[in-house]
């Protein structure tokens, strides 16, 4: 006969109610995992979107991302000959508020040159820009369909294409449009203004300025050493994909990283304490039939193992719970949830190492009790 299974099922309801509370702190742990690892992969989507090997910023920055960064357009040109440099293209990044359907959207606009690096690699559904202007690839996000059109500054764009998760570090979805048109969005000033910089006797700006000039380099040829020779113009900066990967985990994301970091471990000791405390005041409930036990002669191991294995199923079921309810939500979360098979599985393996360990106080309290105590009113 099964102890712990009698016992269960003696009391079922109060059993599942006690799981269904700790499921939930299990989701909050899980949620705050997959938010955590979505804040990284988020950090890095629009990055790696280009699937380029070297980025060309503005001297003495870390740009486009975590600083500000401009260099003349023609810096393209000097790039692409490069020894080792293969193809070579310009890219913008700004962000901006439009109306869609009556509300706002705020979108993280991109430009690249249209069949030059810059262009995001893979599309869930349309296809590539195809024109100089006024065609767009979007975001899932934004909540765009193909076919839909939105106004940005004073053009109207054609979603063409679209991609899934390109969102920048701050969650914003991006959109993808040409170079000249990004330019001409990020630069061009209003007809007003235009008339005021013109009576003011202003130069016009030159209008042909990005953010960043990105370059894949041949198979044979170690990105390093083309970041080496951009280095040496002493004009400019350069940065391999890995070492702008890095400014990005380490630097534009780094504080909000260690701050999710630092709330999932308070979670997790919250929830060791919260089984422990559950664990012994289920076992001070059961001292007297305990202690009848004791009195019949039960052995140790037989009451150890009532404990454990109560600790084991009611962390067991609140883990399991709990992940199949963020599965279920995770897709309706402001931000990107990721949560790998490796998270659930290490979790799963901290609460069962959690109950084996919480169930010593219950353990300690029924092993110390005395047998006359069945005896008793």
């Amino acid at each position: 006969m099964n102890l712990a299974y009698r016992d269960i099922r003696h009391g079922l309801l109060r059993f599942l109610l006690t799981c269904v509370g700790l499921s939930l702190l299990m989701a909050v742990v899980l949620s705050m995992i997959g938010i955590y690892n979505g804040l990284v992969v988020d950090a890095l989507t629009i990055a790696r979107a280009p699937a380029t090997d070297l980025w060309v910023v503005e001297s003495n920055t870390r740009g486009p991302f975590a600083e500000a960064s401009r260099v003349p357009g023609d810096t393209r040109e000097a790039v692409a000959r490069l020894h080792g440099v293969v193809a070579a293209g310009s890219v913008t990044y700004q962000t901006v508020e439009a109306e869609h359907a009556g509300a706002k959207l705020r979108l993280y606009v991109v430009g690249f040159e249209p069949g030059r690096p810059g262009s995001p690699a893979r599309l869930k559904a349309g296809r590539p820009i195809a024109q100089s202007h006024y065609e767009m690839i979007a975001d899932f996000r934004t909540g765009l369909a193909l076919g839909d059109r939105i106004r940005l500054g004073r053009s109207s764009f054609s979603v063409v294409g679209l991609v899934e998760n390109h969102v920048n570090t701050g969650g914003d979805p991006a959109v993808y449009i040409s170079l000249l048109d990004a330019q001409k969005l990020q630069f061009e000033l209003s007809p007003s203004a235009s008339r005021v910089q013109i009576a003011k006797g202003g130069l016009p700006q030159t209008k042909d300025t990005v953010n960043a000039v990105v370059a894949r380099v041949h198979p044979n040829v170690a990105p390093a050493a083309a970041a080496d020779a951009v280095r040496r113009w002493k004009h400019l900066s350069a940065m391999t994909q890995a070492e702008q990967e890095l400014i990005l985990t380490r630097s534009v994301v780094d504080r909000a990283r260690r701050q999710i970091g630092l709330f999932m471990a308070i979670l997790l000791a919250v929830s060791a304490v919260v089984i422990a405390l559950i664990i012994y005041t289920m076992t001070m409930e059961k001292l007297k039939q305990i202690a009848t036990l004791k009195l019949i002669g039960a052995p140790d191991r037989t009451i150890v193992g009532l404990i454990v294995q109560q600790a084991l199923a009611l962390g067991g079921i609140g883990w399991m719970f709990g992940l199949v309810l963020v599965l279920a939500v995770k897709d309706y979360f402001p931000r990107r949830v990721v949560l790998d098979p490796e998270n659930a599985i290490v979790l799963g393996l901290i609460v069962f190492m959690v109950c084996v360990a919480s169930s010593g106080l219950g353990v300690r309290a029924a092993l110390r009790v005395d047998p006359a105590t069945a005896l008793g009113g």
